[in-house]
C-alpha cells in the first residue's frame, strides 16, 4: 500500500475501529504502523476500545506531535514500554510452551491461580488491585492537551457501570483515566470512577462503537481492524474454554448490531435523507488475520517483546494482503460483505 499503489490521483480519507484485546491489540499496531507508510491515504476519525482505545490515542498524538512517522515512533515506544514493564510479570510461559513455540499462558502457574482467584475474589478484596502498570507509560507517552488539539477524531468508548450503556469519550474528554477505563476488566481491576460514575472495559458496549463515526466524520469508508474472532470452530467443552468463548461473543455483540444495521439500510429503497442514509452509505472494509483464531484467550494477558513483535509482524503482512486485494475498492465500495452475518 505505497503511493504508486493509489488507483487515481488526490489522497483517501477514512476511518478507522479499532477492537481491543489485551497484548492481541498488537496486531492493530502493525496495522497501523503499514497504513501509516501510504501516503495517499489520510485518517478522518478513530473509534478505538481497549487497547483498541490505546493504539488510537498513541496514533492520533503522533499525528498531532509530528506527522506519520512521529505517529509509527510513538506506537513503536509505547509497545516498547509495554514489554519492558512485563518483564517481571509473573504471566509468563513455560519452558515446554517455550520450546513449542506456544504463546498461550494455560500452564503458567501464576496465570492459573489468578484465573481461580478472579472468579471468588473482588480486586476492591485485594491491597493494590485499583492500580494499573499502564497509567505511566500512558502519562510518559501522551501530551493530552496536544492531542485534544489534534486533526484526528477519536472516539474512546468505555462502559458505564450503573447504567450499562456505553459512554463515547471525544478527543477533548480524553484523560489517562479515560483509556484506562475503557481497558478495564472488572475481574482485575478495580472501576475507573469518571464525573462521579464508575466504568468498565468499553467492549461490554461497543467493541469498537461505530455509531460517531458514521454520524460525525466525513468519510464514507471505515476500516475495522478485526482482533476478536466471530466465529470459531467447534464446541468449547472445558470451563476455561466456554468463559474464553462466551467474552468473545460478548465482546463482539454490539459491533455485529451496529454492521447489520448497515446491511439492513443499504437494502432499503429510500434510506431518507438524514442519518439513516449515512448508515447506508458507509463503505465498510476489514483486516483480519486467521492466526487469532489459533491464540488462546490466556496469550492476551503474554507482553513478551517476542509475541508482541509477532503480532505486529502478521498486522503488517495482513494490511499488506488487504491492500493488494482491495486498494482499488476504497472510497468506492465495501468489500466487507455484510451479509455473511445474518
Amino acid at each position: 500500500m505505497t503511493k504508486e499503489d493509489r488507483p487515481e490521483p488526490g489522497p483517501l480519507t477514512v476511518n478507522l475501529a479499532l477492537q481491543g484485546g489485551g497484548s492481541h491489540g498488537a496486531f492493530a499496531w502493525g496495522v497501523l504502523d503499514r497504513l501509516l507508510e501510504a501516503e495517499w491515504l489520510t485518517i478522518d476519525g478513530i473509534s478505538g476500545t481497549s487497547a483498541g482505545a490505546m493504539n488510537a490515542a498513541v496514533f492520533a498524538h503522533g499525528i498531532a506531535s509530528g506527522g506519520r512517522e512521529a505517529a509509527r515512533a510513538g506506537l513503536a515506544d509505547f509497545w516498547e514500554r509495554v514489554s519492558r514493564a512485563a518483564t517481571f510479570s509473573p504471566f509468563r510461559r513455560g519452558p515446554l510452551d517455550m520450546i513449542r513455540g506456544n504463546w498461550s499462558l494455560d500452564r503458567s502457574p501464576a496465570y492459573i491461580m489468578t484465573d481461580l482467584m478472579s472468579r471468588l475474589v473482588s480486586p476492591y478484596s485485594l491491597t493494590g488491585a485499583g492500580g494499573n502498570p499502564l497509567r505511566d507509560i500512558l502519562e510518559e507517552t501522551i501530551d493530552f492537551d496536544r492531542l485534544a488539539a489534534g486533526p484526528v477524531k477519536l472516539f474512546i468508548t468505555a462502559t458505564n457501570v450503573r447504567t450499562g450503556r456505553g459512554r463515547v469519550f471525544r478527543s477533548h474528554e480524553i484523560t489517562p483515566d479515560v483509556l484506562l477505563a475503557s481497558a478495564c476488566l472488572p475481574t482485575m481491576y478495580q472501576a475507573v470512577e469518571i464525573d462521579g460514575d464508575p466504568y468498565w472495559d468499553g467492549g461490554y458496549s461497543g467493541n469498537p462503537t461505530l455509531t460517531p463515526l458514521v454520524r460525525e466524520c466525513e468519510s464514507h469508508d471505515t476500516l475495522l481492524v478485526q482482533i476478536n474472532p466471530v466465529e470459531r470452530p467447534g464446541t468449547p467443552r472445558t470451563a476455561r474454554a466456554i468463559a474464553n468463548r462466551l467474552n468473545e461473543v460478548s465482546f463482539n455483540a454490539v459491533l455485529l448490531k451496529e454492521l447489520r444495521m448497515i446491511s439492513v439500510l443499504r437494502g432499503v429503497v429510500d434510506a431518507g435523507d438524514g442519518e439513516g442514509r449515512r448508515w447506508a452509505e458507509m463503505r465498510m472494509h476489514r483486516i483480519h488475520s486467521d492466526m487469532m483464531v489459533g491464540l488462546g484467550a490466556s496469550s492476551k494477558l503474554n507482553a513478551e517483546r517476542g509475541f508482541l513483535e509477532m503480532l505486529r509482524d502478521e498486522g503488517r503482512r495482513a494490511t499488506e494482503e488487504f491492500g493488494q486485494r482491495h486498494r482499488a475498492s476504497i472510497g468506492r465500495e465495501s468489500t466487507f460483505d455484510l451479509d455473511d452475518l445474518d
